[in-house]
């Protein structure tokens, strides 16, 4: 996942510990003009590298972030926030830079006893740069602790997204499918674990993806967090498998379900292939007239197949094969 191996990124106030103190040993190696010059420029050094390395560690969220994730992490800490941060993170390297620079000039330009003046200045500014960016690092930092643990979905393989209200067979349906082999990941913005499943057909890997909080409830019932991770499945999605209980046992009135329906139907517009599944089939009578695709029971294992290879055709996924001499 693009966000998992991100750096810790460092406070700031812990930066300019971890710069001075190397700087006093190396200072303690040397005398006169030569331990100004080599604390300056062991500080300066420590200070800008640490800062830039914060910078570059990070993806280039106009190039290299797929849409789905950018939503994501959009939803999550704010892009443009982020953005702004990681530049002033970087003005603050350069500035380091161009004072190690400039006061090196100036220590071998001066007496010893002006030397160490000049030394403990640039240190000083040094330390008011790294505090003009201490909010920058700090949202950096939370940031980055919030999109590491963002669920290991691929936006390069074909995805099958589940939705439907709770307890009409979903989390069963996904289960069946991949055999159990699913894993359960978190959103930082809920307590209800994503459902990540995965299963083959002709050589490539499909996802399932089942989204408690997202696609379970009408549109009014979501904050502002959980809309935006809604606009970043209709980036994921090639098809949306909509589950219907028209038993009504899961607890929710059939017409109920069904206004859901058409509000996601809506949401992922004609782009996405949309398929109304019937689960539970052993227990009501025939729902065509409620328009659906197909029915099942995933506890009585009718239909279940069936109901998965039309969600894979539904997806048409082409793979991007390579040609036999290696060229387009």
């Amino acid at each position: 996942m693009i966000f998992e191996g991100l750096p810790t990124t460092p406070r700031s106030e812990e930066l300019v510990d971890k710069a001075f103190s190397r700087a006093a040993r190396a200072g303690r190696a040397k005398r006169g003009h030569e331990a100004q010059e080599s604390m300056l420029r062991t500080a300066g050094n420590v200070l800008s590298d640490n800062l830039e390395n914060v910078v570059v560690s990070w993806p280039d969220f106009g190039f290299d972030v797929d849409p789905f994730y950018y939503e994501l992490a959009d939803a999550i800490a704010d892009v443009d926030r982020l953005r702004q941060a990681l530049s002033q993170v970087m003005w603050a390297s350069r500035q380091i830079e161009d004072l190690r620079d400039e006061y090196t000039t100036k220590v071998r330009s001066a007496d010893v006893d002006t030397a160490r003046k000049h030394r403990k200045q640039a240190f000083a500014r040094m330390a008011d740069v790294m505090d003009q960016i201490e909010e920058d690092l700090r949202y950096i930092g939370d940031s980055r602790d919030q999109l590491k643990v963002l669920p290991d979905i691929r936006p390069d393989e074909p995805a099958i997204v589940i939705a439907g209200y709770p307890n009409v067979g979903k989390s069963s349906f996904v289960n069946r499918v991949t055999r159990a082999s699913n894993e359960i990941a978190e959103y930082p913005f809920t307590t209800r674990g994503v459902q990540i499943g995965h299963f083959e057909r002709d050589r490539v890997r499909y996802q399932i993806v089942d989204t408690p909080g997202l696609l379970d409830r009408p549109e009014d019932e979501r904050n502002d967090i959980e809309g935006q991770a809604v606009s970043a499945l209709e980036h994921l999605a090639d098809v949306v498998v909509f589950v219907l209980d028209p038993s009504g046992d899961c607890g929710y009135p059939l017409d109920v379900q069904l206004e859901l329906r058409e509000e996601v139907r809506e949401l992922f517009g004609d782009a996405v292939p949309f398929l109304t599944v019937a689960n539970k089939h052993d227990r009501f009578e025939a729902v065509q007239a409620e328009s659906v695709d197909a029915t099942m029971s995933v506890t009585e294992d009718e239909n279940v197949e069936d109901v998965l290879d039309m969600a894979v055709e539904a997806a048409a996924f082409e793979p991007d094969l390579p040609t036999r001499d290696g060229g387009e």
